[in-house]
């Protein structure tokens, strides 16, 4: 049974592609502890999109961010770079693209996603996120 209690972990990680297989790893880990092993499928997809994202399409370091409030599990992927992610195409058209498809998939899997400027403490970059409601 999941936690009431609101948590949140941050998981600093380098720009190498391995970082993304650390990332879920760490995922299914914190999610199987607190109890949302429900979730875990979709929620491992959509860190695994986000993480690959920001590592893949950025130069600097990235972090995944796990929050849980309310009933809402909140997955996120922090980097370096200010700008905007691509808005996603549908799915359809995104499967038939060779690259593309990762915010096509997480607007299809996640409840609600968005993203938002880092600026606090001098931090120039990005957080796109996307949430899972608990059932």
């Amino acid at each position: 049974m999941p936690e009431n209690a609101p948590w949140e972990y941050c998981l600093h990680i380098p720009n190498d592609l391995r970082a993304v297989t650390v990332s879920r790893r760490t995922l299914r880990l914190i999610l199987t502890m607190h109890g949302l092993i429900g979730l875990v499928d979709t929620a491992e997809l959509l860190a695994t999109e986000l993480v690959s994202n920001a590592v893949r399409h950025t130069k600097g370091p990235a972090a995944l961010r796990v929050q849980w409030s309310a009933g809402v599990l909140r997955i996120g992927a922090l980097d370096a770079d200010p700008e905007p992610p691509e808005p996603p195409s549908a799915l359809g058209q995104a499967a038939e693209l060779e690259n593309g498809r990762g915010l096509a998939l997480v607007r299809a899997c996640a409840d609600l996603w968005g993203w938002q400027p880092l600026t606090d403490h001098g931090n120039r970059g990005k957080h796109v996120w996307c949430d899972l409601t608990a059932v």
